[in-house]
């Protein structure tokens, strides 16, 4: 019993699907290259996936395979032209080629060349658009120079803004530097004046102890002996 003839559409289910499609795409690679090796082809095929991955194959290279099909269907194309357009393209290209023949012819005489051939008219002529060009290019030289000047004085501008302010910044520093050193001073001020007084009271203690202490007893009057020899006889007799 043979197989049944496959519908050709869209298929549902995308497991199928993706399976379909490896199969089949493996299958087209391979016929692909049985053609180039049987038949001596140069044979390239891409495929895109439903997801956009690439798949591709070529018997020889690519690039070349997508060169030598570029240039068949370029001359394809330009075969398949008809005579009116062909003789229009023509007619526009010497139209093209005659501008750019005076325009060079134009630019040399401009540059003080071959002007043996032109009359006063021409010349005068010639002179004019000179005279205006050179207007032109000195105004826009004008332009620029003004323009440079300005940023140049912007420039300046700002660097003195930034000078004055270091000058300020230099001039608050130096003060806080003479601040400072007035402080520094009062407190080695305050520092000697202390070590002198100390030293002066240490002197002044030396010279206190070196002095002799001098004591002097003073003699007992008469009455009073004679007083205290009759209490201690008084004393002696009662014990």
């Amino acid at each position: 019993m043979g197989r049944g003839k496959v519908v050709i559409k869209r298929i549902d289910n995308s497991t199928s699907r993706q399976v379909t499609f490896s199969k089949r795409r493996n299958g087209l690679f391979n016929k692909a290259k049985e053609l180039s090796i049987l038949c001596d082809a140069q044979v390239g095929v891409i495929i895109f996936s439903s997801t956009g991955k690439l798949y591709d194959f070529s018997s020889s290279s690519m690039k070349s395979v997508i060169e030598r099909y570029n240039d068949a269907k370029g001359e394809t194309d330009s075969e398949s032209y008809p005579a009116s357009e062909i003789m229009f393209r023509q007619k526009e290209a010497a139209i093209l080629k005659q501008q750019l023949h005076s325009l060079q012819e134009n630019h040399r005489q401009m540059m003080g060349e071959e002007l043996s051939g032109l009359s006063i008219v021409d010349l005068q002529n010639l002179e004019n658009q000179l005279e205006l060009s050179l207007r032109g290019v000195r105004m826009k030289k004008d332009q620029m120079l003004l323009k440079e000047i300005q940023e140049l004085n912007r420039e300046g501008n700002l660097l003195h803004q930034e000078n004055l302010n270091l000058h300020k910044k230099v001039n608050l520093m130096h003060q806080q530097k003479m601040e400072l050193h007035e402080k520094v001073s009062e407190v080695e001020g305050l520092t000697n004046a202390n070590k002198d007084s100390l030293l002066t009271n240490g002197l002044e203690m030396r010279n206190n102890s070196s002095e002799l202490v001098h004591l002097q007893l003073s003699q007992p009057h008469r009455g009073e002996t004679e007083a205290k020899a009759i209490q201690l006889s008084y004393f002696s007799f009662i014990a």
